[in-house]
């Protein structure tokens, strides 16, 4: 396993008895690991019944939700519809940013 910057899984090595998947892409390993959707590569693995050193099963726990860049996309939909400005939006979410025209 990797992880970048946020925690997020970057790299994921699944090691079975008949095959061995290595996964480098945030996105296809949301995608691997659930066939509706993985809101995020943000979770801990924990592993379960450990005999002879191999585990039979594994808890995923989920511990974020999104990219990971401090923006919630659902919170600044739900902004948007109702009326704010996406420079309202941008500073609610980037305290103490300042959005500057450098054109």
């Amino acid at each position: 396993m990797e992880r970048g910057t946020s925690g997020r899984l970057t790299k994921l090595k699944i090691v079975g008895t008949k095959r061995t998947l290595t996964i480098g892409k945030e996105l296809e390993i949301r995608r691997t690991l659930s066939t509706s959707h993985l809101y995020s590569s943000a979770f801990v693995v924990d592993k379960k019944h450990i005999e002879n050193g191999v585990p039979s099963s594994f808890t995923l726990t989920g511990a974020g939700w999104g990219h990971g860049v401090g923006l919630c996309q659902i919170g600044a939909a739900v902004m948007g519809e109702q009326g704010y400005k996406y420079n309202d939006i941008l500073l609610h979410y980037y305290i103490g940013a300042s959005i500057d025209k450098l054109y």
